[in-house]
């Protein structure tokens, strides 16, 4: 890179702009909870439009609520190169997980403003709607709905957790637009983001060139045995699910181990029909979350973990059922996008490693039909979905720095 030319981002504007937005929804004293289309949600929207606005860029939004900030390049009918995330958080979340992909990506504008660069290709800064799924389901929502995989009515009818209409809640607050995803094509779509994990940290490593998201299973098990009183019924007369499904845990944490250590196999919810002290349970259900980068793999470890499921059901003589809930195949990430990224953190000296993403993330949607890639920064501890949740102004400013280039690659400087 010829330093000569290089501009630079400003790590302070980076930082205070996440200081700024995290006092809206504040929880606790780390903590955020901004869900989505909600009055806090609504607030941090129209404080990065009004950042948008200020940086030169024209706001447009669809009927999910997404928006696109576009900086205009000198060739305007060239496809878009976009970068973004999402502003919603959980309910008990941090101030980085999504927010950093948005606040990098509006960063990167500003300082192409500063430095006078003028690019080809037009540019955008984009805030997905509910990729958190929390307060509408599913997840990744907006962009779901903007590649197709849910149609307008079906987007309009979906109600919250509290029971509001999303098409009303999108205008109450807003940003219901008539922007059709036609309407501005992307060459590309770069996502900053948080690791999630402690891989990074761990390796001391600045940036993490992404080159897939994990594939995902979920299994819904029910097992079902005979309510008994714990004081009379003998051991071995029980038809206990809640033992049955304690030993399938085990097997199926095992199974996963099994495969290496890129599989992973959890149970987060777990039900017991009944929650007595003094009764045998006789029916329970659980889910089983399984994720592997290979395809091939996660198909072997969901049809493992059913197998074991059904044998260790009818060695405690219970009746079980398993069925598919949901499968995402491994989502693998633009090569000449990655290219971008590790020549940009290359170039610029960062510390760097190629990973694969364990989380779901809109980019893992929009790779379906436009060049995508990801790019990681450590999070102290590998903790997300978490009021402590941090990730230090140093790796954030690389990880812009690298988008910035990135980007600037793509989209041609003039």
């Amino acid at each position: 890179m010829n330093r000569q030319n290089a501009i630079g981002i400003d790590a302070d504007r980076l930082w205070s702009r996440h200081m700024e937005l995290a006092r809206i929804g504040a929880i606790e004293e780390t903590g955020n909870c901004r869900l989505s289309l909600s009055d806090e949600d609504a607030e941090a929207r129209d404080l990065f439009a009004g950042w948008c606005r200020a940086a030169g860029m024209t706001l447009h939004s669809d009927r999910a609520g997404n928006m696109f900030a576009v900086r205009r390049g000198r060739d305007s009918a060239r496809p878009i190169v976009a970068a973004g995330s999402h502003l919603d958080t959980q309910p008990h979340g941090g101030r980085f997980d999504g927010i950093s992909g948005v606040l990098a990506a509006l960063e990167v504008v500003e300082a192409l403003n500063d430095a006078g660069v003028e690019t080809e290709a037009s540019l955008a800064v984009v805030n997905w709607t509910n990729e958190e799924g929390v307060r509408f389901a599913p997840g990744l929502l907006g962009s779901n709905w903007y590649m197709g995989a849910i149609d307008d009515a079906a987007l309009d009818g979906i109600r919250s957790s509290d029971g509001a209409r999303f098409a009303d809640e999108v205008e109450r607050i807003g940003w219901r637009g008539e922007t059709r995803p036609e309407d501005l094509p992307l060459d590309s779509f770069f996502e900053l983001h948080i690791e999630q994990g402690p891989i990074l940290e761990a390796a001391e490593v600045q940036v993490g060139v992404v080159t897939s998201v994990q594939g995902l299973c979920w299994l819904d098990v029910t097992v079902t045995g005979m309510d008994g009183h714990a004081g009379t019924t003998p051991l071995d007369a029980r038809q206990d699910a809640l033992l049955a499904a304690a030993a399938m845990l085990v097997r199926i944490n095992e199974a996963g181990r099994d495969e290496g250590e890129d599989a992973r196999v959890s149970v987060g919810r777990f039900i017991p029909a009944t929650d007595g002290p003094s009764t045998i349970v006789g029916a329970l259900d659980f889910v089983i979350d399984i994720r592997h980068p290979d395809e091939t793999t996660l198909l072997r470890l969901e049809n493992r973990c059913a197998e074991l499921c059904i044998d260790i059901a009818q060695r405690y003589s219970c009746k079980i059922k398993v069925t598919r809930r949901l499968a995402l195949p491994p989502r693998k990430f633009d090569a000449e996008c990655i290219a971008a990224v590790q020549s940009a953190a290359d170039d610029l000296g960062y510390s760097n490693q190629k990973i694969a993403s364990g989380a779901l993330h809109d980019a893992s949607n929009i790779a379906v039909r436009v060049p995508t890639t990801m790019i990681f920064v450590p999070c102290r501890d590998g903790i997300s979905h978490n009021v402590t949740e941090y990730a230090a102004p140093e790796d954030l400013a690389a990880g812009c720095d690298v988008l910035l280039h990135a980007m600037l690659a793509r989209a041609g400087r003039v």
